[in-house]
């Protein structure tokens, strides 16, 4: 099959272009290898890929960049994950969150629908949630309150896929993914700031008393997810929660992350941050049903493997 993986070059994307390249289909990636974080730790995210991919850098709000790698790669399916990532930076600027996760989300779109590409899987967030008060989170429920500009961004990327859906035969899936950790995963989230920080004997940050709770996904579960959406057959439009399964506390994974390196979390305590929803908590049973899908990485063992994989880096 012939793939487009849109932010292929990043944590969670180049995951997929490995699994995508085992599997035997051809990649394309776009990623504009922005400097949100170190564009060399993505350029080593696909280092070992480059000669089997063919990757375009550039911003998928480029109509004619977009338009013509489309043309060239005539996709049976895109995968798109490029995004500006993160609810604390959203706030700070928003229009740079809107303009690429909106437009660009667009950009792709209109590119699918000229191009005739059969099936576009969209990565949305748990973000879109925001303070739902029904607990686990389920496709069905009510979005009523985002609150933030990174979620009302996926929110509105969804309402994008589900118009072209309706309106122009595409197939189309919006996956939220839940709190995904694993190998690679980017410098600025939880899990590697605070493995860096206790394995230099520093303090780390804990915002709130440490009962905020998120169901982390281990990062090969959510590539499971996305890879049967891409072999789901009879799909028109879906949208789908893949999480982990279980609810963990801040103060449980501080714990777990001490219990993989052998070391004490130095903690500086401080308030909760705007923008920030105390908990998230997938329901999986429409993914399970509708795509087999089922999450097999606890906790323990997958922030064991991250752990072992940051530490080869160093």
């Amino acid at each position: 099959m012939r793939t487009l993986v849109t932010g292929g070059a990043g944590f969670i994307g180049s995951h997929l272009v490995d699994r995508l390249l085992n599997e035997g289909h051809e990649v394309t990636v776009i990623d504009s290898f922005n400097s949100f974080y170190d564009p060399e730790i993505k350029r080593s995210n696909i280092a070992a890929s480059l000669d089997k991919i063919r990757l375009v850098e550039g911003s998928i709000r480029d109509a004619d960049l977009v338009d013509a790698t489309f043309r060239e790669g005539q996709f049976d399916c895109v995968f798109h994950l490029a995004a500006r990532a993160g609810v604390r930076p959203s706030i700070d600027d928003p229009e740079l969150y809107i303009g690429t996760n909106v437009d660009g989300t667009f950009r792709l779109l209109q590119a699918a629908r000229e191009h005739s590409v059969r099936r576009f899987i969209f990565a949305s967030s748990s973000s879109v949630y925001g303070v739902n008060t029904k607990v686990p989170f389920a496709e069905e429920d009510p979005i009523l309150r985002t609150i933030s500009p990174y979620a009302a961004t996926k929110m509105a990327g969804e309402q994008l896929c589900s118009n072209y859906a309706h309106l122009f035969g595409i197939e189309m899936a919006c996956l939220r993914f839940f709190t995904v950790y694993g190998p690679r995963q980017r410098p600025d989230l939880a899990i590697s700031k605070f493995t860096k920080r206790i394995l230099a004997g520093e303090p780390i940050q804990r915002y709130g008393d440490g009962s905020t709770a998120r169901d982390y996904t281990f990062v090969d579960d959510i590539i499971s997810g996305v890879v049967s959406t891409m072999n789901l057959e009879g799909l028109d439009f879906e949208i789908l929660n893949l999480g982990g399964n279980r609810v963990v506390t801040l103060a449980e994974l501080i714990e777990s992350i001490e219990g993989a390196l052998g070391q004490k979390a130095i903690i500086e305590e401080l308030p909760e941050q705007p923008g920030d929803v105390p908990l998230t908590n997938a329901d999986i049973s429409k993914s399970q049903r509708v795509l087999g899908y089922e999450p097999t990485t606890p906790i323990d063992v997958g922030v064991a493997r991250f752990a072992e994989w940051f530490q080869a880096q160093s």
